[in-house]
């Protein structure tokens, strides 16, 4: 395996990426081969199925082939339907719960029912916007880059870059195709077929805004719809008898007290109206959805605070990398005026050494 000398503008060293592929044994031919990003020509194993060029950084994988994306349209046509869905069920939501919480709410007070409303209002409107924000606003096209020639490529300009076929141009490491919305990313984290687009770097915050406004309204709906079903929940005839045995408690009796009101509970059920029979389902289906996206909301905040996205993360799975945990992380993410460093767990640190 040999190279030519870097001092040769018309060729360039190359270093082998080593991987599962290559065979230990020696190899004495060379093949000769055009480095894509600074057009050099290099000498490379036959047997290294990935080379980097020594000029300009750039990988090449030799035997690396454009998969046909044949379901592309399927794809687009399955998010416009999830986009639809979710759209058509926060609708259900909003005015679903206008209809059933707010007149037992004005019933009871006038002034609690219009601070109420005003609440839901604002909440509905945040979390359609952020919605709309993330969903309509584009990921994030990764920026141009001169690649090709080598009087363009400069030493090192196109370091660990790697060739996207799909999109016939470089690829950095911090971007990656998605073969759902046909392009590449620039900090891809993953492709969220709910919103119908990728979240990247361009719509990220707008995401993450989004799971907030979503996961409050949720607990919020949750809450006024326990509130409103408690107020217009038929009442429930219970057999008193066994309180008459008194200063005598075990577990049959506890277990003879859950039973009878089991047993209540669901025969006042049988007599809720259309509005308490909406109020049961909203505030089930606000706390199931409320939890799901409060652990995704976890989620994304965890990588953010370590400065990962998804992608990264698994990316990194197995290599021994020092993350960098920081709250300034998570100040720069959503573009805090405040300077950063004075969230930073480093600049509190460092302001305790110098006192002492």
């Amino acid at each position: 395996m040999g190279s030519a000398k870097p001092d040769k503008p018309n060729s360039a060293n190359y270093d082998v990426v080593k991987g599962e592929d290559n065979p230990p044994a020696s190899v004495n031919v060379d093949l000769e081969t055009t480095c894509w990003g600074c057009g050099l020509r290099v000498l490379v194993s036959p047997y290294a199925p990935v080379f980097k060029c020594g000029w300009c950084g750039a990988i090449t994988k030799q035997n690396a082939a454009k998969i046909d994306n044949n379901y592309f349209r399927l794809r687009r046509l399955r998010d416009r339907c999830f986009v639809s869905i979710v759209l058509l069920f926060m609708l259900f939501f909003i005015c679903g719960g206008i209809w059933a919480v707010y007149p037992v709410v004005f019933s009871i007070s006038y002034f609690c029912g219009l601070f109420n409303l005003i609440i839901a209002v604002i909440l509905s409107i945040s979390t359609l916007s952020l919605f709309c924000m993330a969903a309509l606003q584009p990921a994030g096209a990764p920026p141009m880059i001169l690649w090709g020639s080598y009087p363009t490529v400069g030493k090192g300009g196109l370091e660990n870059y790697t060739f996207c076929h799909f999109c016939s141009k470089p690829k950095s490491p911090r971007v990656h195709h998605c073969r759902s919305c046909g392009m590449c990313i620039l900090d891809m984290d993953h492709h969220c077929p709910f919103i119908g687009n990728c979240v990247g770097a361009a719509n990220h915050r707008a995401f993450i805004l989004f799971l907030i406004s979503t996961v409050i309204s949720t607990l919020y709906l949750a809450f006024m719809t326990f509130h409103a079903a408690l107020y217009i929940w038929p009442p429930m005839s219970r057999r008193r008898h066994f309180r008459r045995l008194s200063g005598f408690v075990n577990a049959e009796l506890i277990f003879r007290v859950l039973k009878d009101d089991a047993f209540a509970f669901l025969r006042s059920a049988l007599f809720l109206p259309v509005r308490g029979r909406i109020l049961v389902y909203l505030f089930v289906a606000s706390v199931s959805v409320g939890v799901g996206l409060s652990v995704l909301l976890w989620q994304q905040l965890s990588y953010i605070y370590t400065g990962q996205t998804y992608l990264s993360h698994l990316s990194e799975v197995g290599n021994e990398q020092i993350v960098e945990r920081d709250c300034q992380n998570l100040v720069k993410f959503f573009g805090c005026r405040f300077s950063a460093e004075f969230f930073s767990l480093s600049y509190w640190k460092s302001r305790k050494s110098h006192k002492h």
